[in-house]
C-alpha cells in the first residue's frame, strides 16, 4: 500500500537548524521520494518499507537532541503528483 507521510520536526533548542537539516538529509539519502517546503518534508513510498524506515530515523534524531517535537500526518495514497489547480 502507498502512503505519503508529511513530516514536522521541532526541536526545541538553540542549535535547532542543525538538526532540522541532519533529519531532513537522512530522509533524502533513503529510498523514497522526498519533497521539501519551507514548513515540512513529506515522504512518499510503501508502508512496508517507509515506516520502519521512518521509525528508525526519528530515533536517531530524538537521540541527537534534548527536546523535540515530531508532527506527522500519514496518508492512505500516494499524493506525490497532486498539483493545486485553484
Amino acid at each position: 500500500m502507498k502512503i505519503s507521510v508529511d513530516l514536522t520536526l521541532s526541536p526545541l533548542q538553540d542549535n535547532y537548524e542543525e538538526h532540522i537539516i541532519t533529519f531532513i538529509k537522512a530522509l533524502q539519502n533513503s529510498e523514497f521520494k522526498v519533497l521539501e517546503n519551507p514548513l515540512s518534508t513529506q515522504v512518499y513510498g510503501d508502508y512496508d518499507t517507509l515506516m520502519p524506515f521512518l521509525t528508525k530515523t526519528i530515533r536517531a534524531s530524538f537521540q541527537n537532541q534534548d527536546i523535540s517535537v515530531l508532527t506527522m500526518k500519514v496518508i492512505k495514497s500516494d499524493r506525490s503528483d497532486y498539483e493545486p489547480n485553484f
